[in-house]
């Protein structure tokens, strides 16, 4: 703030404000930075994703576009006034319906949500999505959203303290759907997110970053350039960088600069750091910074890339292939030239933007000689280890702490700024302050892969699979990221939860010098899917079998092979979901033939698709480790370093872990993901926190249970509580109190203590892909209906049913959530979501599903339990996103006659489709 402006006068939450700021500052930037009520989200900063919005005199507003001089004499709402010091009946409705995720777009949608109800007390629907239709989120799929929303004038307000966490008396805590442990958080805006806390005498850093897909460049006169800028602390650039200055998520791959070195290989890439006061920062341009570009040929496309003769992006990696995976069962060929059917095809998909509505952001200072990092992740101990290598300190030296994080399917694994603000504050001694723009966060950092891929696939005379071969180009831009993950996976996956007795599979991931591609939701899984499962499609037109008998027939059971050889004892589930669809699948196409007996120029389709997906790494070590311990004051400890970005492990590990040591959840606190103080959990990543990180939690529960019974000297039989400071051991009608003030504690002051370790048991993959990569995997089938337009060809999802196998639901409502939220991320993918390098950076251009794209969702949860997970529990994440996109483009060849081989599935694209198939006739 500055002293010599006039004062700006207004009210925020009831209380006046006058504050000496210029006029053109923006609403958001006063209420975060000069007011810090950071409930006020910025995802943007122009007006696209609504995170930002307040009420301004009852009204929503987007507070980036609003100067602050339109606010004089106004009356603010944001999310903290909303509960009078307790929770409204909407922040309680939208706790109880798990209506928040990561909780990043949630102040939002409540303060919009309160005006709405504030004019139309009983809303519906279709209300609800015009109230909110500017707000994006990228979490829950919305469903969740609206039916909370619906739901709060049958509620009453509470007091903070009002939502009850408990549970039965028995302490069962799985299979129910407590309120979040995080949850009260996110829903009164006291939730901290990477931007939200800095230092008030932070430096604020800012990247220069490459406007060319690949330059060379020449650094001139930086100290002259910084005393015309006053303000401006420092200027760092590869040369300043004291460690190794290459990162990477797959330590052999490691290829990725901090900060390049003379030659940029991607539009974003980062070539120095500027540190400087806020004010500084906030006002500077960079058309003068002394950088003189010399641009050269680049690549885009990984055939052109993988060319005779083409330019090589990493001098040591031939024919720009960065990795292959391969897998092999049988003889393809054989099998295909004599199957009675075959089916062909190519299928190509494009890159996808994550769209996290949080954008990096972070801050690091020195405490003592350690350096602390706190961001935004989804990777503490992996951010700790490739930030230590680069800024050479040893890893211990290197503290990680968590925020919570707005979002993040797989992009946040890699680290992005952590390097960049330690490097400051390393070289300054004062702590630094980094928080990207939306562009900055979309042109630098990873995008699920394009996809080139064929395949064919064949059956015999009575429909059953006997050969598939599948080759795949995966676009890995220019690092390695997760390149060599989805390669290998791709070709695991490729054949669908199906049984192939003779099957090839190979995966390419191919350097270009487009965005860098890493780690999405599947891994690469969603993209092979869609070729897949399009085939099916058209082997079961040619055989006149019912598509979803089809796959029936075809489906892998218990004492099946994978293609692997892996043979599978026990907890298939993908036949007990595709029956679970029957029903839904005999209506659906019963309606769809009604519906387009009377309908000429919209026509309506459905489509089935199904998935499979191993929980965690690839024939890799996965371990995940859990600390649980009671404290000398009486209270559960719980050091749950599984990063919760939304999907519920703050919650779900917890549930595990209390049922395995037998107190109420209610009893149990938790310790984050803070490298100094809770163990290794791995990442949050492949599908694996529920699974590795639950059974590690069970573990550690079960241990410490062992513990007090045996202090106790009780049997297993006994029950325990806590009672203040005391344990009460009840066994029958005895009662034994352990009084923990009594008893010596450990430094940490805990009592009893227990820290247990869990890793897969699974095996390499030999040269021909033979093994057991996982073990277990997750099943699913939904099923998709639609309309298209044939002369526009727009479509209009009506419904989309959804049956997975989760083992053991946890926590049902939060899997419903991963469910709706998984489909509305594969919905984009399917028809909207298309990343183009200069063109579609920022969300206004790039497209997600709104709150109006994402139909009514039926979801169907399966438990087919399996003996290796936690109390029978698999993982969910990702596959729940793999047969969305598949089943669209089934459903949209079912009512036009047209599968459309790019993806997305724009309208042009259905309409040059329908276009070619009228003139081949």
């Amino acid at each position: 703030m500055n002293p010599r402006l006039p004062l700006t006068a207004f009210e925020v939450n009831g209380s006046a404000v006058a504050l000496p700021v210029s006029p053109v500052k923006r609403l958001s930037s006063v209420l975060r930075d000069d007011l810090h009520v950071t409930g006020v989200k910025v995802g943007c900063d122009a007006g696209d994703c609504g995170a930002c919005t307040v009420l301004v005199d009852g009204e929503p507003v987007c507070a980036c576009l609003m100067p602050i001089a339109s606010a004089v004499g106004t009356k603010i709402t944001t999310v903290e006034g909303l509960g009078n010091g307790g929770l409204s009946a909407l922040q309680a409705s939208f706790l109880e319906h798990g209506a928040a995720q990561c909780g990043i777009c949630t102040p939002a949608l409540l303060v919009a949500a309160s005006a709405l109800l504030e004019r139309n007390a009983e809303p519906d629907e279709a209300a609800v999505q015009d109230a909110l239709g500017g707000i994006l989120c990228r979490c829950t799929g919305y469903r969740k959203i609206v039916n909370a929303v619906m739901a709060a004038a049958r509620k009453q307000a509470r007091p903070v303290g009002g939502i009850d966490f408990r549970l039965p008396a028995s302490g069962c805590a799985i299979g129910l759907s407590p309120v979040r442990l995080d949850g009260i958080a996110k829903v009164t805006g006291a939730e901290k997110y990477g931007a939200d806390s800095f230092p008030p005498d932070a430096l604020t850093v800012l990247a220069v970053r490459s406007p060319y897909y690949h330059a060379r460049f020449s650094l001139g006169d930086i100290d002259a350039w910084k005393r015309m800028n006053p303000g401006i602390v420092a200027v760092f650039t590869a040369a300043d960088i004291p460690g190794i200055n290459r990162f990477g998520v797959i330590p052999p791959f490691a290829d990725q600069p901090a900060l390049a070195e003379r030659e940029v290989r991607f539009r974003g890439e980062a070539v120095a750091v500027i540190a400087g006061e806020r004010d500084a920062i906030a006002n500077l341009g960079l058309a003068d910074f002394p950088i003189v570009w010399t641009e050269q040929p680049h690549v885009l496309e990984p055939g052109a890339a993988n060319a005779e003769g083409a330019q090589l992006i990493h001098e040591n990696r031939t024919g720009n292939i960065l990795t292959k995976g391969f897998v092999e069962r049988g003889d393809p060929e054989a099998a295909l030239d004599g199957a009675a059917v075959i089916a062909s095809g190519e299928i190509e998909t494009s890159y996808v933007e994550h769209a996290y509505i949080e954008p990096e952001g972070g801050y690091a200072y020195l405490d003592g000689e350690t350096l602390v990092i706190v961001a935004c992740t989804q990777a503490p101990y992996m951010d700790r280890d490739d930030t230590a290598k680069v800024l050479a300190l040893a890893p211990e030296k290197v503290r990680i702490v968590p925020t919570a994080t707005g979002g993040g399917f797989g992009s946040k694994l890699d680290i992005s700024l952590q390097p960049l603000i330690g490097l400051v504050a390393l070289k300054t001694g004062r702590p630094a302050a980094m928080a990207y723009s939306r562009n900055e966060s979309m042109i630098s950092t990873t995008k699920r892969h394009p996809a080139f891929m064929k395949a064919s696939i064949g059956t015999d005379a009575d429909g059953q699979i006997c050969g598939m071969v599948f080759d795949g180009d995966f676009n890995t831009g220019a690092y390695a990221s997760w390149g060599p993950t989805v390669a290998n996976r791709v070709p695991v996956h490729a054949s669908g939860p199906y049984a192939t007795p003779n099957y090839r599979a190979t995966g390419r991931a191919v350097h270009t010098n487009g965005p860098i591609s890493g780690a999405f939701r599947g891994f690469g899984v969603p993209q092979a899917a869609i070729m897949q499962e399009t085939l099916y499609d058209e082997l079961a037109g040619k055989l006149g079998k019912d598509r979803l008998d089809f796959r029936l027939q075809n489906c892998l059971r218990e004492g099946n092979v994978t293609v692997t050889g892996q043979k599978m004892d026990a907890s298939v589930g993908i036949a007990d979901c595709l029956e679970a669809l029957k029903p839904h699948w005999a209506r659906a196409l019963a309606d769809a033939s009604a519906f387009n007996m009377s309908s000429e120029s919209v026509k309506r389709g459905v489509g089935v698709a199904s998935c499979w997906y191993g929980c965690g790494n690839t024939s890799l070590p996965n371990p995940s480790t859990i600390k649980v311990a009671i404290s000398q004051d009486g209270h559960v400890i719980l050091h749950q370093g599984a990063v919760d970005i939304g999907q519920g492990s703050n919650t779900v590990i917890a549930q595990i872990c209390a049922d395995a040591l037998g107190m109420p959840l209610a009893m149990f606190h938790l310790k984050s993901a803070d490298t100094a103080i809770s163990p290794d959990a791995g990442k949050t990543s492949a599908s694996r926190q529920t699974f590795v990180t639950g059974k590690a939690a069970e573990k550690a529960g079960r241990v410490l249970r062992e513990q007090i019974l045996r202090f106790a000297n009780v049997s297993a039989k006994a029950t325990l509580t806590l009672d203040g400071a005391t344990v009460v051991v009840r066994e029958g009608e005895a009662v034994r109190r352990i009084d923990l003030a009594g008893l010596s504690a450990n430094a940490d002051g805990y009592v009893f203590e227990a820290t247990e370790s869990y890793d897969p048991p699974t095996t390499p993959l030999d040269a021909k892909g033979q093994g057991k990569p996982y073990a277990v995997y997750g099943y699913g089938a939904q099923l998709a209906e639609l309309e298209v337009d044939l002369k526009l060809g727009t479509v209009k999802l009506v419904k989309i049913t959804a049956a997975h196998d989760v083992g053991k639901a946890i926590n049902p409502v939060m899997v419903e959530g991963q469910i709706e939220g998984g489909i509305a991320q594969g919905i984009g993918m399917a028809l909207m979501e298309e990343y183009i390098p200069g063109r579609t950076e920022n969300l206004h251009d790039y497209l997600i599903p709104t709150i109006g794209d994402v139909p009514p969702i039926e979801s169907i949860l399966v438990e087919v339990p399996d003996s290796e997970g936690p109390f029978g529990a698999k993982g969910l994440g990702e596959h729940v996103l793999i047969p969305t996109a598949p089943a669209i483009l089934n459903a949209i060849r079912h009512a036009t006659g047209v599968l459309v081989t790019k993806v997305p599935a724009t309208p042009s694209r259905i309409m040059a489709a329908i276009r070619a198939s009228e003139g081949s006739r």
